[in-house]
């Protein structure tokens, strides 16, 4: 199968997921990701204006003009960590569904069944497995988040964070999502990385459209699903068992 462009994988995997036989694997993540979206919505209304006013340096009267230049951009800072805060938590709670989900599209894209039927029994057997994983991103994610936050709080430095957040998020959205057929056919974390670096390009395609989508209120929430699919047919499609071969299972 050729090769598609980074946005057109999130495309094709927001076709795949309305398929018949997928709707409960996209189902059940998203009811997980609805009461999560939910609650984050209400606790973030009530915060928002302290957080960006704790954000915001102080700026001399002279100088209270900016103020109006700034304010867009700390805004958008929130956003930016509000939207990570949301899908490490949305991702970690659903990571056995997405993880599910993501061997049923590749029997669907490959046309052949290599993975375990459906059963309650397997999916809870899957969550060590997954959340071990996902704490694994977590790892990865943490470090460089913080280096980041202490930069959105350095006056003058902070202003060149918001674009080192959009960055990093476009590259974590493509680790996040493709991850999960990667580790479905266990192929270690390190080696993921490798081979989504020599695939930098496409992964960022990928990641900065997922990134995009999921940045819209409600439709985030189908996005995500969506992105697994995709995710899938990136790595069917990019060379996923070259890397296997490589890396070793």
């Amino acid at each position: 199968m050729p090769s598609l462009s980074g946005p057109q994988y999130l495309g094709e995997g927001l076709k795949l997921m309305m398929r018949p036989g997928l709707r409960l694997f996209v189902l059940l993540p998203l009811a997980v990701n609805l009461l999560l979206f939910l609650g984050l919505i209400g606790f973030a209304v009530r915060e928002f204006n302290h957080w960006v006013a704790w954000l915001m340096p102080s700026l001399p009267h002279w100088l209270s003009f900016l103020e109006f230049i700034l304010w867009p951009l700390f805004v958008l800072l929130v956003l930016l960590i509000l939207f990570f805060s949301f899908t490490l938590v949305a991702n970690l709670i659903a990571s056995p569904f997405n993880g599910f989900l993501a061997e049923k599209v590749e029997v669907v894209v490959r046309g052949t069944d290599q993975f375990p039927s459906f059963s309650w029994t397997e999916l809870i057997a899957m969550v060590p497995r997954t959340i071990g994983r996902e704490l694994r991103k977590l790892g990865y994610f943490l470090p460089r988040a913080i280096g980041l936050l202490i930069l959105s709080l350095i006056p003058g430095v902070n202003l060149v964070a918001t674009p080192l957040w959009l960055i990093f998020g476009v590259w974590m959205m493509a680790v996040q999502y493709i991850d999960y057929p990667a580790d479905n056919h266990k192929l270690g974390w390190n080696e993921m990385l490798a081979w989504l670096r020599s695939k930098r390009w496409a992964c960022m395609g990928f990641g900065g459209v997922t990134y995009l989508a999921l940045l819209i209120p409600v439709v985030n929430l189908v996005i995500m699903p969506a992105a697994v699919a995709g995710a899938v047919l990136f790595w069917v499609r990019e060379g996923g068992d070259q890397a296997l071969s490589r890396g070793g299972r």
